[in-house]
């Protein structure tokens, strides 16, 4: 909380502004992260658990053993994971001495990032998160968009901890006088994800954007019901804005630009990200070669913990400029079968595909996703989609910005990728793809 309070003031400082010159304060955040704190004196009853923590794994295995998860799926929407909060907020009430008995008598309070700064912001008045945040607890029903009591006594959380459940755009209360930026309304909320979603404009069903980071975050609006998947993909909210609930595919790539990490700083095959693009560029493709960056298992649709890396395809003729073309060519690789899964699921055909992240400043990787998709892919001259996300839905609910199409209107591309391979050419290289990946699965399996 200091250090987000100390940047507000530090950026307030630089452009010279009070806040009463601030339309709206819009907050996103790290969805599952979890934190539960005292209601009277604002301590947190200790450290915050992140979403990649996996300490709750045998709580879901146990879960699953005994049936659980087809019920959780179909109310929420998620998989039985310790990705998301509710089995974290379960093993806080659990194992730190006196919380769970202080839970029930209402003395603490949880919630997820976004819920815990509009706490502190508005002077620990506000206890609120939205429903994109809510539908990544494990304890929020997909349909109704409130709390699901079947769910809160499964995972056996008392339900006066619990923050209420809004939309991702409305004034929720004011900026304390004494923080930054003093009086400003805080008026749109939304998890980092579903507010990239929206900062890309990704209005009607069937339009996505991907995030290229560390790993890869590809979300397809699917329009006003919710679609179950069939295909190991998530069912989220979108958002809900102006009393209507739009709802999303969800898929993640656990190693998308980290390969380009690896490469770097492991294998040292490049100095730096342009030494890589220019030596991917420097040849025409892969020659053969396919890497499976299944450094910690694959995510989405193959859900594998005991994959790992494979490199198959190599020759004498192998060289830098191939193992550098394969591990973008991999990022793409991965995405596009994510693609193919909510297509199938959603009946949807992708429209274009809206990108950010830090990868997405390679050019050769997104002509290939281009060419893979046969469909266009769009940078934004803004990428830092999800802060932008985050003041769309704060402006629209204090008039700033009057509609959506006053959004669409303000969204410039910095580039477009359009396919330039054949369609055939590309079939086979995806053919030859499943038959690597195939290699990757199960390898570190315990026999």
């Amino acid at each position: 909380w200091s250090s987000q309070n100390a940047t507000a003031a530090e950026a307030m400082s630089r452009a010279n502004l009070s806040g009463d010159d601030i339309a709206a304060v819009g907050v996103t955040n790290q969805r599952e992260t979890t934190i539960v704190w005292d209601r009277a004196t604002g301590k947190p009853v200790g450290n915050a658990i992140v979403w990649q923590d996996r300490r709750t794994a045998d709580f879901c295995a146990r879960m699953k053993r005994e049936g659980a998860e087809a019920f959780v799926t179909e109310r929420t929407g998620l998989r039985l994971d310790p990705y998301f909060s509710g089995t974290k907020l379960r093993w806080i009430l659990d194992n730190v001495s006196g919380a769970r008995a202080r839970a029930e008598r209402g003395e603490l309070l949880f919630g997820t990032v976004d819920s815990w700064l509009v706490w502190q912001l508005t002077g620990r008045r506000v206890h609120v998160t939205d429903v994109t945040n809510a539908s990544r607890t494990l304890l929020c029903n997909l349909r109704t968009g409130d709390w699901d009591d079947e769910l809160l006594k499964l995972f056996g959380v008392p339900r006066a901890m619990l923050p209420e459940i809004k939309s991702c755009s409305e004034v929720y209360g004011k900026v304390e006088r004494n923080l930054y930026p003093g009086g400003a309304p805080i008026a749109g909320i939304a998890g980092d994800q579903h507010a990239a979603l929206f900062g890309q404009a990704c209005f009607a069903p069937g339009m996505a954007k991907n995030t290229y980071g560390t790993g890869c975050f590809l979300l397809m609006n699917t329009g006003a019901e919710p679609v179950m998947s069939k295909n190991n993909l998530l069912t989220t909210v979108a958002w809900r804005v102006g009393g209507k609930t739009d709802y999303a595919l969800e898929g993640s790539v656990f190693i998308g630009g980290a390969v380009i990490q690896w490469l770097r700083d492991e294998m040292r095959l490049v100095r730096d990200v342009a030494e890589l693009d220019a030596l991917a560029e420097s040849v025409p493709d892969a020659g053969g070669l396919f890497l499976v960056p299944a450094f910690a298992g694959l995510g989405a649709p193959h859900w594998d913990p005991y994959a790992r890396g494979v490199a198959v395809g190599i020759t004498r003729g192998t060289g830098r400029a191939q193992f550098c073309r394969a591990a973008l060519e991999a990022i793409a690789f991965q995405s596009a079968d994510l693609i193919a899964c909510m297509e199938k699921d959603s009946g949807l055909a992708l429209a274009e595909l809206r990108v950010d992240g830090g990868a997405s400043r390679s050019r050769p990787l997104l002509q290939f996703q281009a060419d893979l998709l046969g469909a266009t892919v769009v940078r934004p001259a803004c990428v830092e989609t999800t802060a932008l996300g985050a003041a769309y839905l704060a402006g629209l609910a204090t008039g700033f910005w009057s509609d959506r199409a006053d959004i669409v209107r303000n969204r410039e591309a910095d580039e477009v990728f359009r396919p330039q391979r054949e369609p055939a050419t590309m079939v086979a290289v995806r053919r030859d793809w499943a038959r690597a990946l195939e290699r990757a699965k199960a390898w570190a399996e315990p026999e």
